[in-house]
């Protein structure tokens, strides 16, 4: 039991009990995860292997994801980003925001950077960019965990939200010093930080600007260009490639892990993003007024079985 004491979140408890860990690896699950039967001795086999590897990220996915629309669409987002953008990341050893659960750390390494943030509200995150800072490898595992998405509006929004808040949390801190973060993380580091990090942070409220302008120029013809020229052409380039980037990662992603038929959900995919954009507004104000703050996640709330999926080929 962790004593009573702020801050309240998740990091702190595992720095409370990283001193009590007596094994040479350690893993991080969440309470609701159901990891593939053999992801400990694959981890450990890794880590024999490849004595520079001093993290692995499994693959998250969603196994209650046909039981609505929402869980649909997050099972899309998972599937591109664990499926698919982290092992990228992972492959061009550039920072990785870890996903919570599912790490497997060498024990050693992990206290050598200081364990977690207890502050900082996606704490895995930050620790994926900070191993990277201090030149630890991370790396990506064929290994599933399955996890279950919220399945109301209300429970996906303060998971979100607080989600966005770590975000610009880690985004800030590793930023307030930049020339020491690009010394650290060197060129090729510090702009991907800068670029991924930074669009899940601006994308959402971007997303918002954009949806309330192709409304304004529908509704008012003036507000429209009367001309089409190469700003407009320019402009309309990077909305496809922007939107189809991003609808193609959770094609991709879902097709990978044999779902074809959550596809047809991803129609509304530009609804899921706004929803993106009110958990934005949300978190900006939480970290102005209590950054601190963790909104749990409700959990145990699927009507549908858990299952195992297969192994990824």
């Amino acid at each position: 039991m962790v004593p009573e004491a702020l801050p309240a979140t998740k990091p702190k408890a595992l720095n409370y009990a990283l001193p009590l860990a007596r094994g040479e690896h350690l893993v991080i699950y969440d309470a609701e995860d159901i990891p593939d039967p053999g992801q400990l001795r694959h981890a450990a086999s890794r880590f024999a292997a490849q004595p520079e590897i001093d993290c692995l990220q499994a693959e998250l996915v969603i196994d209650n994801a046909g039981e609505n629309a929402l869980t649909a669409l997050f099972a899309g987002e998972y599937a591109g980003q664990f499926g698919l953008m982290l092992p990228l990341l992972a492959r061009l050893k550039l920072p990785m925001p870890l996903g919570g659960t599912s790490n497997h750390f060498r024990v050693a390494a992990l206290r050598e950077v200081g364990g977690w943030d207890a502050f900082n509200v996606t704490e895995d995150a930050d620790l994926g960019v900070r191993l990277s800072r201090l030149r630890y490898r991370t790396a990506t595992m064929a290994s599933r965990t399955r996890e279950e998405a919220p399945v109301t509006l209300e429970s996906w929004m303060r998971q979100r939200t607080r989600w966005v808040k770590g975000w610009m949390q880690t985004f800030l801190v590793h930023n307030r010093r930049p020339g020491r973060f690009l010394e650290d993380i060197g060129w090729r580091g510090f702009i991907a930080f800068q670029i991924y990090v930074g669009s899940l942070i601006l994308s959402a409220p971007l997303h918002a600007t954009f949806m309330l302008s192709v409304v304004a120029a529908l509704l008012w013809p003036g507000a429209a260009p009367a001309t089409f020229g190469p700003w407009e052409l320019a402009s309309l380039g990077v909305v496809l490639i922007g939107y189809g980037g991003a609808a193609a990662l959770v094609v991709a992603g879902l097709l990978r892990i044999g779902r074809p038929e959550l596809l047809g959900y991803q129609v509304l995919l530009p609804a899921y993003w706004l929803l993106h954009s009110v958990a934005a507004a949300q978190a900006l104000h939480e970290l102005l007024t209590r950054p601190y703050f963790w909104a749990k996640t409700a959990h145990g709330q699927t009507r549908l079985a858990r299952r195992v999926v297969s192994q990824p080929e």
